[in-house]
C-alpha cells in the first residue's frame, strides 16, 4: 500500500538547500589551495543565503521563518519530549530543525561576511581574520554534522526518510497529532 504524500517543500527550498550543500562543500574543500573556486563558491553561498532570507519572509508556508522560528523555551520543551519519546511529528521543520537552520544562516553569514572582508585593503593578509574566518567554516561543519545527525535520527523515529523529501519535496500526509 502506498503512503499519501503532500507537498512540503517548494523547488526554491530544495534547489537552494543542494545548492548550498555544494557551495559550502566546494568552500571548504578547496580553501586555500584554489582560491578562485573557493572565493566563487563562498560568494555563490552568499548570494543563496540571501535569496533564502527573502525567500524566508515572502515564500510559500514552509519556507516562511514565521513557520519554524520559535521561542527557546518551545525548543527545549520539543528537545525535553524527544528525550521522552512523544515529539510530534512536524510537516515541516520541528523546532530542534528550525534553530538549527537558524544557526546555520547565521554562521554561514558570518563565514561569508569575514570572507568578503578578507578582500578589503582593512583586512587583506589579516591572520586574526583568517583564524575568525577558519573557525566560523569549522564551527558550521560541526553544525552540518549534528543537523545531518538529527535528520538521521528524525527520520528513523518517524520512519520518514526527510533526505528523500528535501529532494522530492513531498512528505508522508499528516497524522492526528502531527503538527501542520
Amino acid at each position: 500500500m502506498t503512503t499519501a504524500r503532500v507537498p512540503v517543500w517548494d523547488r526554491f527550498v530544495r534547489l537552494f538547500h543542494w545548492s548550498l550543500v555544494a557551495a559550502f562543500a566546494v568552500t571548504y574543500i578547496t580553501g586555500d589551495a584554489w582560491r578562485s573556486y573557493h572565493v566563487a563558491a563562498g560568494y555563490a553561498a552568499l548570494f543563496l543565503i540571501i535569496a533564502r532570507v527573502l525567500w524566508g519572509r515572502n515564500g510559500s508556508r514552509h519556507a516562511r521563518f514565521s513557520q519554524f522560528v520559535i521561542s527557546p523555551a518551545a525548543i527545549l520543551d520539543y528537545l525535553r519530549d524527544v528525550t521522552r519519546g512523544r515529539e510530534a511529528r512536524y510537516l515541516g521543520h520541528n523546532p530542534a530543525g528550525g534553530a538549527m537552520i537558524l544557526m546555520m544562516l547565521i554562521l554561514l553569514m558570518a563565514v561569508c561576511g569575514s570572507g568578503v572582508l578578507m578582500t578589503t585593503d582593512a583586512f587583506w593578509g589579516s591572520e586574526n581574520m583568517d583564524h575568525i574566518h577558519g573557525a566560523l567554516a569549522d564551527i558550521t561543519l560541526l553544525c552540518i554534522v549534528v543537523h545531518v545527525a538529527g535528520v538521521i535520527f528524525t527520520s528513523i523515529r518517524t520512519k520518514e526518510n526527510l533526505v528523500w523529501s528535501m529532494m522530492t519535496g513531498r512528505k508522508r500526509t499528516p497524522d492526528e497529532g502531527d503538527v501542520g
